[in-house]
């Protein structure tokens, strides 16, 4: 039996920028809020913190700071993952070196790796590697799907810690659950999944909702795990509005201008992500400040 990395919330943390540069007095602003709500981790270059328009250097430099800042009081894991084994690899060993919790690894992306591909590729770069491993799976980015025959097999790898599964197809986490059991602790990536995915066994979330707010994601999230799920399916009800608000367009584009509308300015998105549309600004206003 594995110990999972984290149960609860972790935050997906957007990558705040002052022009073209990161913008580290806000990124402090922001992890002090997560602390704050007592999120348990916190994603640095993640999606919603745009690793794909991250340099290494930023990524790394943003792996530290966040490290350095929150210390002992919540876990920081860094996105390293890549389309290239080799790249993943490098990054990886070299985000170990800032101090961080554990490693959030995309599949890769455009290759459109085969099962066997995909087994080796994280194969590989878990073996690069002591820190705790969470495999991050977002077929809609990726073009491909991990299949669960590849989680077994990937189970037994020691710091492999579980899985990320950012999907809405409920029999998918049924079945990593069923095969895995405690060797694969999963995280529903979709905010919609929260309440269901930990209902079946899932250990929590990586939101993107908590950035917004980490108190009532955090709230959601140990209800389900408690068992108190009159609590929780409340909380998803309430919370789904904003939730469908914040993905009408590609994250972190709705995100990043939530941010701004309650009064933390991390700037807008790196291109090719342009700001949200009129119409949907004005939907997301009048949810956050109704």
């Amino acid at each position: 039996m594995k110990e999972p990395l984290f149960t609860g919330a972790a935050t997906a943390l957007v990558t705040p920028f002052l022009g073209d540069s990161i913008n580290y007095p806000m990124l402090e602003q922001l992890l002090r809020r997560q602390i704050d709500a007592r999120i348990e981790a916190v994603v640095i270059a993640g999606t919603t913190g745009e690793s794909a328009t991250l340099s290494d250097g930023e990524k790394l430099e943003l792996f530290r700071r966040a490290k350095d800042y929150v210390g002992n009081r919540c876990k920081i894991i860094a996105g390293t993952g890549s389309n290239s084994t080799r790249h993943t690899m490098e990054l990886s060993m070299a985000a170990e070196q800032t101090g961080v919790d554990g490693l959030l690894l995309v599949s890769p992306y455009y290759n459109k790796a085969t099962p066997e591909g995909l087994y080796a590729h994280y194969l590989a770069v878990a073996h690069s590697v002591s820190l705790p491993v969470i495999l991050y799976n977002v077929p809609t980015r990726t073009g491909v799907d991990i299949p669960v025959s590849v989680y077994r097999r990937l189970s037994r790898i020691p710091n492999i810690a579980g899985v990320k599964e950012s999907t809405s197809d409920i029999t998918k986490y049924t079945k990593i659950l069923a095969q895995c059991g405690s060797s694969m602790a999963i995280w529903a990536g979709n905010d919609d999944m929260a309440t269901p995915v930990i209902a079946l066994g899932g250990k929590g979330v990586i939101s993107v909702l908590s950035n917004i707010l980490p108190t009532e994601t955090q709230a959601l999230a140990h209800a389900a795990l408690d068992g108190d799920f009159d609590t929780a399916a409340a909380l998803q009800i309430r919370l789904q509005p904003l939730v469908e608000a914040l993905f009408a367009e590609v994250n972190p584009i709705p995100v990043k201008q939530a941010m701004q509308f309650i009064g933390y300015d991390c700037g807008g998105c790196r291109l090719p992500l342009t700001p949200l549309s009129d119409e949907n600004r004005e939907k997301l206003r009048a949810l956050l400040l109704r």
